[in-house]
């Protein structure tokens, strides 16, 4: 397991991330009030390893591949628990990792975020 955190809030314009642009921004819970609505906030965890290429990610019950990892998505994973995970798309910013899936996840309270090697 390179990173396993929960959960712990669903700002109200997450969703609307997820439906309109499929993404997902996750957060360490409150390093960022400001961003509160736009974020998924979930529990510090270490990244123990790098993200990359051919992991997986699991959010509650859906499970994806990483298809592509920003350049900085590592670092401001260490840092902030940041990045911002878009699904099912093309993304070229540094921060995203992008993910390749059958449906987007359900955010739900308590849910964990891993990355992993399979």
């Amino acid at each position: 397991m390179k990173y396993d955190a929960k959960i712990t809030a669903v700002g109200n314009l997450a969703r609307t991330f997820l439906d309109n642009n499929s993404s997902i921004i996750i957060l360490n819970e409150g390093v960022r009030p400001n961003l509160a609505d736009m974020v998924v906030e979930h529990t510090v965890a270490e990244l123990t390893a790098d993200i990359a290429v051919g992991d997986r990610l699991k959010i509650g019950n859906t499970d994806f591949k990483v298809v592509s990892v920003g350049d900085v998505a590592n670092d401001t994973i260490r840092e902030e628990g940041h990045c911002t995970i878009v699904i099912n798309a093309e993304g070229s910013m540094p921060g995203q990792i992008i993910v390749k899936g059958s449906v987007p996840p359900r955010l739900h309270l308590g849910d964990t975020i891993q990355f992993y090697t399979k």
